[in-house]
Order: structure tokens, then sequence, then C-alpha cells
């Protein structure tokens, strides 16, 4: 009987059920983030698990909101959680740290010395020479783990400041030349490195 009184009262009605529904929301649209993400990177099996379990949760929300027409709570709830759920997909994405990026580098200063560390950390590392508007670049391509990103941005800062370049997806790639160690340990290294520099 407590049960049914709670599910009767205004409590529920104005709180416990606006809530339900706003973090139903966050679940679904970041697990729909993901899923996308997934999709991209080519995880064909891991994208349609998310795709079920995303869907689930959106019809546990939805279902609430087609009880309840005529309570805009119940919308603002709605609303708020597919706007936290996209950044908390995005943070997600950010923070996963999944699939494979290419790092285009073109500089004008002599790159050897970039190339040597890029070399000594274990990347498979190719160079070339180019033509840019000013004159003479050199032009160095770095396919890594995308986990591997902040290491070799931080290694361009250090070596190269001045240096120009992008990072693309890529959604193929038939090997990744590499010497470095298994993608957790520098998972985790980069974690370790980031909450030392936190305090």
């Amino acid at each position: 009987m407590a049960y049914l009184s709670l599910f009767n009262s205004e409590i529920y009605a104005l709180v416990l059920l606006p809530l339900f529904i706003f973090v139903a929301r966050v679940l679904d649209v970041s697990l729909g983030t993901i899923r996308v993400i997934f999709i991209s990177k080519g995880f064909k099996y891991l994208a349609p698990i998310v795709g079920f379990f995303e869907i689930m949760v959106w019809l546990l929300a939805i279902g609430q909101i087609f009880q309840h027409f005529a309570n805009i709570v119940y919308y603002v709830a709605y609303a708020g959680g597919f706007a936290l759920g996209t950044f908390v997909g995005i943070y997600l994405d950010n923070k996963l740290l999944i699939g494979t990026e290419i790092i285009r580098i073109i500089t004008r200063k002599g790159a050897s010395k970039l190339v040597e560390v890029l070399k000594s950390e274990g990347y498979g590392v190719t160079s070339t020479d180019a033509e840019g508007i000013e004159g003479p670049v050199k032009i160095i391509y770095v396919i890594i783990d995308r986990h591997d990103l902040p290491n070799i941005i931080e290694l361009i800062k250090r070596y190269n400041p001045n240096a120009f370049y992008s990072v693309e997806d890529v959604r193929f790639v038939s090997k990744i030349f590499s010497h470095r160690r298994p993608w957790s340990e520098g998972y985790y290294r980069n974690l370790l490195r980031s909450h030392r520099k936190g305090k």
C-alpha cells in the first residue's frame, strides 16, 4: 500500500518521474553517441549491442511522456536529458580514445629531431619533402591508435612548436607500424600523466 500511495503522490508526479525521464534520456542519448562512434570506427559487432540498450532505455522514457501529455515538467526533463546526454556522449568519446588516427605534420623547421624522437618512441613514421607557399617544407605522416594522440601532440609541441598538424579519423588500416607497448599500458600511463598535471 505504501508503494501505491507513493506512485499516486505529488512527489512522484513532480519529482521522481521527471527525474527518471531525465536520467533515462541522458543514458539513451549517451549510448546513441557511443553507437555512432562505434559505427564510424568500424566496430560492427559492438554498435548493434549498444543500439539495443539505447532503444530500450528510450522506449522507457518516451513511454512515460506518452502517458503524461499534459505536464510540461516531463517535456523539460526529456529535453534537458537530451542536452546533457549529448554532452556526456562527447565527453565519453574523448575519454574512450578508441580507433585509429592519422597525424599529418607540416613544418619548415628541420624535422630530423622530431622524426628521430617519434621513431625512438616506437611510432611508424613516413616523411617526405614538399613545396609550400613560402618554400620547402617537410611533411610527416604518423598512423596511431587514438590513445597515443596526447603523447604525439606533446612531442610535436616540444620539438617543433610552430609546426602545423592535422588529425583525421581512419576507418580502416591494414597495419599500424609500431614497436610500442600494448595500448592499455600507454592509455593508463596517459591517464596517470593527466592526473599528475591536474595536481
